[in-house]
């Protein structure tokens, strides 16, 4: 076995639509053999799928809900700073990132990246240090999130912020005790949304290098919200005003 191990139907799909020199191989369960599995083929009719019986794959990937099918691939694009900038400056739009602080558990990512997809977040932004990266379980929570929305790691965050706000974009982040809520802030020009680590929320310098922070109303007796849940609660309020 040589490349990086992914899984899962909704991932192997979006490598094969979008990064489909990635892709070394396909290996799919002697189960599976259906409908499913014809239309995957039709995205690349040269590449070859191998069949393996299922208990293969379950001794791949022991611990993982894999559905059958793993591919083996180049690693991701790791995408820096300076190539997001040249990104930026080629949009149309005023841009919509999302930063993440210190979230560590690949599911949240993964389920942060997969929001972020759907509400047009240009790219999402994560320390280098105390956070977790593009595994291959942020990928298969992702449902093919993590192959169309770049993920840049920076090593400094703070700094980033900085530049960011240098460049004319708004830095919001998000506490508990922030006297405005969510609702009423303007999420219509270019901005950067920023949350924390569920329980410890955003790190004091990330807080300091924000514009202003938003609150999420909460009517209910629980305090705070998972934070692919509140990302998904920020990006749809900011895409309503973008609209």
């Amino acid at each position: 076995m040589n490349g990086e191990m992914v899984y899962g139907w909704h991932v192997v799909e979006a490598l094969l639509r979008n990064r489909p020199d990635a892709v070394k191989r396909v290996v799919v369960g002697e189960q599976r053999q259906d409908a499913r599995l014809k239309q995957l083929k039709a995205l690349q009719p040269t590449m070859g799928f191998e069949t393996r019986a299922m208990r293969e794959l379950d001794a791949w990937l022991p611990d993982a809900v894999h559905q059958g099918i793993v591919a083996f691939v180049t690693p991701a694009r790791e995408w820096n700073d300076d190539q997001l900038w040249d990104r930026l400056d080629q949009i149309k739009h005023p841009p919509l990132l999302l930063v993440l602080d210190g979230v560590t558990d690949p599911h949240n990512l993964g389920a942060c990246l997969r929001t972020a997809d759907a509400s047009g977040v240009d790219a999402v932004i994560i320390p280098k240090d105390r956070a977790v990266g593009l595994t291959a379980t942020v990928r298969k929570v992702s449902a093919g999130a993590s192959e169309t929305v770049p993920l840049v790691t920076v090593t400094n965050l703070a700094r980033f912020l900085t530049q960011c706000r240098e460049r004319g974009l708004w830095v919001v982040g998000t506490k508990g005790e922030a006297d405005k809520s969510l609702y009423d802030a303007d999420l219509k020009g270019p901005l950067v949304l920023v949350l924390g680590a569920e329980g410890s929320g955003m790190r004091r310098l990330t807080e300091e290098n924000c514009d202003f922070c938003v609150h999420m109303p909460m009517r209910g007796a629980v305090e705070s919200l998972n934070v692919s849940v509140a990302t998904g609660v920020l990006l749809y309020e900011a895409l309503r005003q973008r609209r």
